[in-house]
């Protein structure tokens, strides 16, 4: 079969040569010592190789000279080392080392903060490259300076691809330098690009204008010198867009063929006589928001039918997801089978195990706790209630997954902040059952559209309501000046009889310090509140301490809850008005959404106080978009544009395979074209057994490799 590329050449499909499979270290100017560096940038084999590409572009061609750089832009000069010193501040002591570079123009510095190994990099007389942000020295007469440069040493031999021309830049680990993984893949560039197997039919290769895989490859390590550099950095050419179209296409295929299988996965029908379900809908307080019932509805179709339930529920703070998780629970119990609800967090697990015991307990239903605080004794009575099938539901964290827990009839899987979960650790709970149904939750609500690509082997339900009577909750900034005006602010509150919190952050990395802030701050404010009673309440309390200190601030006994971040989810205090967060910096956005959605759970007007110490820009945007959005799906717009889709999804956690090349938001319209294709591939060839359906199959499994058999988790 021939194929035509975007420019009207003609090639052969051919398989991929066996020589892309050797290992890379076999190869000239690799060998064991640089092959064991390769493989701490994931590199192993040759066409890993082939797929490491630059994550950025110089254009060497046009190196400024120093004296046209612009302050607060990023540039690319090249000089002479003059001076090459470490160096410590005289007011804060602080280690630096600093690199003096000049051309015929002017000079130009280079900081590095704590790395006086850098002395050893650099040596009066080499001919180096810097690239950084610009800014202007004012300890030196305004000379421009560099903080922390991407750097290169470079010398007479082998110019032709490290300068004067578009340069591509690949990360680099210590011992291993850009340079010499330039050097090397030029050669693998040259030698095996062309034996790639084009496995994109030639149809699709002209209806998007788009090189073949071997050109493509080409282009994207080693572009033409009249490439536009900037369109390279966006990842704009026709090479890098026929890559992340690759990227995508084979993303959703395997999403599909996900979803294909677990549509054809026995489960099993649980229909029930919706008797529990009543006498539980009595028994609520409130009543259920459109979306709510929307979301049920879906979740008792799927359950009804004779095919395992993979849903996901996406709905903002205090919209109510776990009266619907509730719902399908009691779905479950009148149908005879076991349920089981697995959160990120013990104090979660069991604020999540108070409730639903209050509410389902009357009703008959048995629920039981499991988590690695619970007692022996009394995780050996649950154990034996769950074998027995005494336990109807049971509420624990990563306890739910191990060895020894035994399910009688396990029929319902409830993940709840399922972003903090693996694939695997959901498999490992729907395995404790037969054709178990599973329904996943977060708070962590992303664009539809997005999600279709990160969730799209599941069924999505959105929760896009809150029940009525909230009143929006106001965000406010501070710093340390503005102290006095938030602690008017909470004795105005107080007096009102509403209660507050005050949150601390807690790291691992400087956990003793925090703690030790969170009592201290914990023992000022019982001392500048003295007529209100203060509580303190942290990860390491033993759980009925912790317990018996939400207990005393849910009824009113303690006025003020001082906190770490235990209480990001899962606590439901209605009078709660006040959520002041210290050191609001060091939280993330969603950290941050969740903690404000700790109040403005009740009818009054509730206030989230941002208190700021130093912040880098990062964090004065993260704060800003605190202040101007308050709804969770902006918020997580806002954190995907801030962070980028990498962390915010966590791919590494999530069993899909790692999206690196493509970016989910700047290529939305690249991945609608992967979808559509997709789509009207498996629409019409299910089994991939066409000739161009072999091809493909190859080389999706080769990138869900270990992955498709998860078919069974969603």
């Amino acid at each position: 079969m021939e194929l035509t590329t975007g420019a009207g050449s003609v090639i052969k499909r051919v398989p991929d040569s066996p020589e892309l499979s050797q290992p890379i270290q076999y190869l000239k100017g690799v060998g064991p010592k640089r092959g064991e560096l390769f493989d701490k940038l994931g590199v192993k084999t040759v066409k890993d190789a082939l797929y490491y590409f630059p994550y950025r572009y110089e254009d060497r061609g046009n190196i400024k000279k120093i004296a046209r750089v612009s302050f607060g832009s990023y540039e690319t000069v090249a000089g002479t080392v003059i001076l090459a010193e470490n160096i410590t501040t005289p007011r804060r002591r602080m280690k630096l080392f600093e690199l003096t570079v000049k051309d015929e123009t002017g000079a130009v510095t280079g900081v590095w903060f704590n790395q006086p190994y850098m002395s050893k990099v650099f040596h009066n007389g080499d001919n180096v490259i810097l690239y950084g942000l610009v800014k202007q020295d004012p300890y030196k007469h305004y000379r421009p300076v560099m903080e922390n440069p991407e750097y290169e040493i470079i010398d007479e031999a082998d110019e032709a691809i490290h300068a004067g021309r578009v340069v591509p830049i690949y990360k680099a680990t210590a011992g291993f330098t850009c340079r010499q993984i330039r050097s090397i893949m030029k050669g693998v560039v040259n030698e095996f690009a062309q034996k790639l197997e084009e496995f994109l039919p030639g149809d699709m290769l002209r209806k998007y204008k788009i090189p073949t895989l071997p050109v493509a490859v080409k282009e994207a390590h080693f572009p033409e010198n009249e490439t536009d550099i900037n369109l390279l950095n966006a990842k704009g050419t026709r090479a890098q867009k026929r890559l992340v179209f690759d990227e995508f296409l084979l993303l959703e295929m395997g999403l599909m063929s996900m979803k294909k299988g677990r549509a054809k996965a026995l489960g099993r029908a649980m229909k029930g006589d919706g008797g529990l379900r009543k006498e539980f809908r009595k028994r609520l307080p409130f009543s259920l928001t459109q979306a709510q019932e929307k979301t049920i509805r879906e979740i008792s179709r799927d359950m009804e039918r004779p095919v395992r339930m993979n849903r996901l529920i996406q709905g903002d703070v205090g919209c109510g997801k776990t009266v619907v998780a509730l719902m399908a629970a009691l779905q479950a119990a009148e149908a005879g089978a076991q349920a089981a609800i697995m959160a990120p967090t013990e104090i979660l697990a069991e604020q999540h195990y108070l409730n639903v015991k209050k509410y389902l307990a009357p009703l008959g239903i048995k629920v039981a706790l499991l988590t690695g605080s619970v007692k022996k004794k009394d995780r050996e009575r649950t154990l034996k209630e769950l074998s027995d099938g005494e336990a109807q539901l049971v509420v624990g964290t990563h306890s739910l997954i191990q060895e020894g827990v035994v399910f009688n009839d396990l029929g319902l899987v409830v993940v709840d902040e399922q972003h903090r979960f693996g694939v695997m650790q959901r498999a490992g709970l729907s395995g404790k059952g037969v054709n178990a149904d599973v329904l996943v939750m977060t708070a962590t609500p992303i664009p539809r559209t997005l999600a279709l690509t990160v969730y799209g082997d599941l069924d999505i339900s959105v929760i896009d309501s809150v029940p009525p009577g909230r009143t929006p909750v106001r965000t406010k900034l501070f710093d340390e000046s503005g102290r006095l005006e938030v602690y008017r602010l909470l004795k105005s509150e107080l007096q009102k009889g509403a209660l507050a919190y005050v949150v601390y952050p807690l790291v691992e990395e400087s956990e003793k310090s925090d703690l030790k802030a969170a009592r201290e701050g914990a023992e000022k404010l019982a001392e500048i509140f003295g007529d209100y009673p203060v509580g303190l309440l942290h990860g390491r309390m033993k759980p009925d301490e912790k317990e018996s200190v939400m207990e005393d601030f849910r009824s009113g006994k303690l006025k003020l809850l001082v906190a770490t971040t235990v209480i990001e989810v899962g606590l439901d205090v209605p009078e709660a008005t006040v959520m002041v967060i210290e050191h609001a910096e060091r939280f993330g956005l969603s950290q941050l959404h969740q903690l404000r959605g700790r109040v403005g759970r009740g009818s009054r007007q509730s206030y989230c106080v941002l208190m700021a110490g130093m912040m880098a820009d990062n964090s004065r945007a993260r704060l800003q978009a605190m202040i101007k959005n308050s709804s969770g799906f902006d918020i997580a717009e806002e954190d995907l544009r801030l962070r980028g889709p990498g962390e915010f999804f966590g791919t590494k956690q999530s069993g899909l395979p790692e999206i690196t090349y493509g970016d989910i938001i700047r290529d939305y319209k690249i991945i609608e074209a992967a979808r559509n294709e997709a789509s009207a591939i498996i629409e019409k060839d299910p089994g991939l057994q066409s000739e161009t359906g072999r091809v493909l199959s190859r080389e999706l499994k080769n990138k869900w490799i270990g992955r498709l058999d998860l078919v069974k988790v969603g």
